[in-house]
């Protein structure tokens, strides 16, 4: 029986994990476009790694479903990597509220039920879910606990209270680090970890996409009134993931990780401040 690493979302974050977890496992590689996992695959491949290739679309239970079975046949889930999503810049609120939070909550729920004890797992959410207003606390809760299916049904995730795709995916990103909180209960009753990263601005296609959209002016000034003065890399986000995912992680779970060079501590307290008034 083989152990598995299950990367969802082929991009840069979600290699760069997996180049660090997934040494001497079988990694599933698994994405929305088939193109996108094999140009993955055949980069781990040509490093020495064992991997699979599946394609999924984490607003379909059914896909969720059926690429835990491929999964599952290979061998024990020991690691899950889900980083996929879609930004504001590239999708209208529904669809952000579809993939991003709805989505997230679908993986967790279907993967959660076949993690390995002593597996663990991280969702790549979003500085964005920082830069949040503060919701009540019967709102945290309905983002954290609501069953998934009755999940967008919730009175504030509506059409007249979400009007833009920012707003949507702050709410999305927000609502990953609180429903991972609750999905470590119920994930550490199977002896398996689940934890959050919230990376700010990563030099991605995603992140590219930002910045020469309509918001990225914004954005630039973020970097450029942070502590770090850069955007950060993938590579990074692997550093902190291999720790939480790693035996010197396993006292953490529940936890969301903001690595974002300091940009929201400058922008609720410093000189991105400003970008709060636009």
């Amino acid at each position: 029986m083989e152990n598995v690493v299950v990367v969802i979302g082929a991009g840069q974050i979600g290699q760069a994990i997996a180049r660090r977890v997934g040494v001497g496992k079988h990694v599933v590689l698994a994405d929305r476009s088939e193109a996108n996992a094999n140009a993955a695959a055949e980069v781990m491949v040509n490093a020495g790694y064992q991997v699979s290739v599946a394609t999924v679309d984490v607003s379909s239970r059914e896909a969720v479903r059926a690429l835990v079975s491929k999964a599952t046949g290979i061998g024990e889930i020991v690691g899950l990597i889900h980083a996929a999503g879609v930004s504001p810049s590239q999708a209208s609120p529904e669809t952000i509220l579809h993939v991003d939070l709805y989505g997230t909550a679908v993986v967790l729920e279907e993967f959660g039920k076949v993690m390995a004890r002593g597996g663990s797992g991280v969702v790549i959410s979003s500085q964005s879910g920082h830069r949040l207003h503060a919701l009540t606390i019967e709102q945290n809760k309905a983002l954290a606990t609501t069953p998934t299916e009755e999940l967008l049904t919730l009175p504030f995730l509506q059409p007249d209270q979400v009007k833009d795709s920012l707003h949507a995916y702050q709410l999305s990103k927000r609502g990953n680090s609180l429903r991972v909180m609750a999905e470590a209960v119920r994930w550490g009753k199977h002896g398996a970890r689940i934890n959050t990263i919230s990376p700010g601005i990563v030099m991605t296609p995603l992140a590219k996409d930002e910045l020469a959209g309509p918001r990225g002016a914004g954005y630039r000034r973020m970097i450029d009134g942070s502590v770090a003065k850069r955007a950060g890399t993938p590579d990074e986000v692997g550093a902190v993931a291999a720790l939480l995912m790693g035996p010197d992680g396993g006292f953490i779970t529940g936890s969301d990780f903001l690595m974002d060079g300091g940009v929201t501590a400058a922008y609720w307290y410093g000189d991105v401040a400003e970008v709060r008034a636009q």
